[in-house]
């Protein structure tokens, strides 16, 4: 599979959860512990395959520099709040607020590697080198929700 169909794959599947979390009540409580755990998993598997594949690759490209570097913060912050939502109970009134910023941040991160990134990407990479990249990162995330299913 093409590296970027399967970015955007995720960050459609990705956006999906995000919807159904932000429609959680305070009551909705196994509901919400749910979806944030799909989500953690998803962000821990797709956030890896980026940082680990896909930015590597495309930060040699002078072009691409600022936009992977600007990338790897906005996965930054991005954890810090999955982090305090992992922490914070699902009946309590702050996690709606809470994960409404992470819906947002994640929604923002997507714009960006959705226009600028996955165009450079298309402009610096041959149609085989992003089949291959996505083969990598298919491995590299099947292996990551592996793990992530056998510590559960």
């Amino acid at each position: 599979m093409n590296a970027i169909t399967l970015l955007k794959n995720d960050h459609d599947e990705l956006k999906g959860y995000l919807e159904k979390g932000e429609d959680t009540t305070e009551r909705a409580i196994k509901t919400r512990a749910d979806i944030l755990a799909t989500v953690t998993t998803m962000l821990q598997a797709h956030e890896r395959i980026e940082e680990e594949i896909f930015y590597p690759a495309l930060k040699a490209h002078p072009k691409a520099k600022d936009l992977v570097l600007e990338g790897y913060q906005e996965h930054h912050v991005i954890d810090l709040i999955v982090g305090e939502l992992n922490q914070t109970a699902q009946d309590d009134e702050i996690w709606g607020a809470k994960f409404k910023v992470l819906k947002e941040n994640i929604e923002h991160h997507i714009e960006e590697e959705e226009g600028d990134m996955f165009k450079t990407a298309r402009n610096v990479f041959s149609r085989e080198e992003l089949e291959s990249l996505g083969e990598q990162m298919e491995a590299l995330k099947a292996e990551t929700l592996t793990g992530s299913l056998a510590r559960k």
